[in-house]
Formats: C-alpha cells, sequence, structure tokens
C-alpha cells in the first residue's frame, strides 16, 4: 500500500493504510465479481433508461464571419491560415 500511497502522493497513517487496503479489496472483488456475470446476448445501451435523445434540428445558427476574420490573419490563403514552419 505504501507504494500505491507513494504513487498518488498521499500521506497515509498506519490506520488509514490499512483501512485503504481493506476499501480497495472490497472493490477489485466486486470488479471480479462483476466479470464473471454472462452477459451473452445483452444488447449494449448508452443509458439505462429507455429514453430517446432530443436532438436539435440541423441548421445554420450562426453567419460566416471567416473572411472578416482572416483580414486580420498576417497570412492567409484559400481560407486557410498560414504559419510559418516550425519542423524542417
Amino acid at each position: 500500500m505504501d507504494h500505491i500511497a507513494h504513487l498518488a502522493r498521499l500521506a497515509l497513517t498506519e490506520a488509514e493504510a490499512g483501512d485503504c487496503v481493506t476499501k480497495l479489496s472490497r472493490i477489485l472483488d466486486m470488479v471480479d465479481q462483476l466479470q464473471r456475470v454472462d452477459t451473452a446476448g445483452v444488447e449494449p445501451m448508452a443509458h439505462p433508461l429507455p429514453m430517446v435523445q432530443r436532438l436539435r434540428a440541423d441548421k445554420v445558427t450562426e453567419q460566416d464571419h471567416r473572411d472578416e476574420y482572416q483580414r486580420n490573419a498576417p497570412r492567409a490563403e484559400q481560407g486557410l491560415y498560414l504559419v510559418p514552419r516550425v519542423i524542417e
């Protein structure tokens, strides 16, 4: 436990370290138990409740200001910002 506490930058007393060991063991036991569950035939789901995600209409809501913004750029060409090469 000392090594894990050091990696996590935790300062634990002996009592706290013992408590953490117990709690971590319980967590790992639960993970092991979950891994033994047969999930064959279970359809994956994105949400535990049967709901549909409401999506907004796919429409343009802002004006195109690209040309206006690129007027302030030191160099721009064909709608792209040109930057100095930094890697040869």
